[in-house]
């Protein structure tokens, strides 16, 4: 496939010479760098070498019509949008111009005027094509394997068998604890597949009951349910052709585990009051932290099930297991809050480093991202030291004795409370600590 190399470039296809010429000084004058060309042979020729952003075409010409060349160039260059001109109106070359994916079908003569707001139109959309093309290109460097950052033995047997398997249509289940970074290998697989340009859906099994989890995952029919009011399509329906990913799986009703089988085995499934069965093409991957054999022989999972989305199963190992890739991890986390909230770039001291090498990181990733982010947000220098952590990292690395613990305690929480101007949800967030037990610590260290 060819690549358009310039922006703001129109190539005119027309076999006379005096009216060629007349267009390229016309659009010249409006800014556009314009080329011409007598014949489908020498435009094919200069679309080869140089590019273009926008075609002028005859449809009568010595060696074709410019009817046929709009599908042709479609296939080769999508982001070209070709302008047809005729000296006769003919409605039915009209139609067939517009279904092969030409812009727009003009008349020669009576139409000029209409030419110059015609290619800004075009244009416009040239533009837009090409930010879309470039915001595709960053989501899929965002979501790419290269993306995932660590050089531990255990994280590269993971990305390596990740990588092995994106390129098939084969199901993939993800195994690991909580905040291990599931989604972002799901989302890897997906950009690196087969699927790369469909629709990635990622839905949370535990975020739903039964019933709702159900009706999103499949739709339902107006009148299923109280407040049903309209036809909804369902999550599987959204992820036609593309990937659905399905995040701890192993929280998942057993009644629906039975229609996901379905949905896997045969592509089909029936949406909640309805009948009819609808077919879907759709690439599963699923995630749990849950021992699924463990929940097989206590009956809350379907073997069937579990036999049918652990074909290809990836471990993703926890933050401890991997110590040596925390370093890297953090310096990327503080650069990336550290942007967010237009603050210089921390340097992290050893003493900070050897503090987060030595927790346990109960809730992995997760929380070694949320512990840069308030680290970062705190910091009043351009320098992250050990003092920058949660009092129970500090204790775990040895900076305090638990006599300590209270005063580091109240400091940190006063910090923080400072910092979102005394808002208290805001806080609790950013401790990790539920509301309620903010205002109890308030209140235990007088911070009202």
């Amino acid at each position: 496939m060819g690549k358009i190399t310039h922006l703001n470039n129109i190539l005119i296809i027309d076999d006379e010479d005096k009216l060629r010429q007349l267009l390229k000084r016309i659009i010249s004058l409006e800014g556009f760098d314009v080329t011409g060309a007598a014949s489908l042979h020498d435009a094919e020729i200069i679309l080869q070498k140089e590019g273009t952003d926008i075609i002028l075409c005859d449809v009568k010409l010595p060696d074709g019509n410019g009817v046929d060349f709009v599908r042709t160039v479609k296939a080769k260059y999508p982001a070209v949008e070709i302008i047809l001109l005729t000296a006769y109106g003919n409605i039915p070359d009209g139609v067939q111009a517009m279904r092969n994916g030409a812009f727009d079908y003009i008349t020669k003569g009576d139409d000029n005027d209409k030419i110059i707001p015609l290619l800004h139109r075009a244009m416009e959309k040239v533009h837009l094509s090409k930010k879309l093309e470039q915001l595709q290109k960053q989501v899929g460097q965002h979501y790419s394997f290269e993306s995932i950052i660590g050089e531990s033995a255990e994280i590269k047997e993971a990305i390596s068998l990740a990588r092995k398997v994106a390129t098939t249509d084969t199901t993939v289940l993800l195994t690991g604890e909580t905040g291990t970074g599931k989604e972002v290998f799901a989302q890897a697989i997906h950009h690196s597949g087969l699927r790369f340009n469909k629709t990635f859906i990622a839905v949370n099994c535990s975020a739903f009951s039964k019933e709702l989890l159900e009706s999103e995952l499949f739709g339902h029919k107006a009148g299923a349910f109280t407040g049903a009011i309209r036809d909804k399509k369902g999550l599987f329906e959204e992820a036609n052709h593309g990937t659905i990913f399905l995040d701890e799986i192993g929280e998942m009703a057993i009644e629906l585990q039975a229609k996901l089988l379905r949905v896997l085995e045969s592509g089909e499934f029936i949406k909640v009051g309805d009948t009819k069965t609808n077919k879907v093409n759709v690439r599963i991957i699923a995630a749990t932290n849950r021992n699924l054999q463990k929940e097989m022989e206590a009956g809350h999972f379907r073997s069937d099930l579990f036999y049918r989305i652990s074909v290809f199963t990836v471990f993703l190992p926890a933050l401890r297991e991997r110590a040596k890739d925390i370093p890297a991890l953090a310096r990327y986390f503080a650069g990336l809050f550290a942007a967010k909230t237009n603050k210089p770039v921390p340097v992290l001291q050893k003493d900070y480093l050897d503090a987060l090498q030595q927790y346990q990181w109960p809730g992995n990733i997760r929380e070694l991202k949320n512990v840069i982010e308030r680290s970062v947000i705190l910091n009043e220098n351009s320098l992250l030291t050990a003092a920058n952590l949660p009092a129970e990292l500090q204790n775990e690395a040895g900076g305090f004795s638990a006599f300590d613990l209270a005063g580091v305690e109240k400091s940190h929480i006063h910090k923080v409370l400072k910092h979102t101007n005394g808002n208290k949800t805001e806080a609790a967030r950013l401790l990790n600590i539920g509301l309620t037990t903010l205002y109890r610590k308030i209140e235990e260290y007088q911070l009202s």
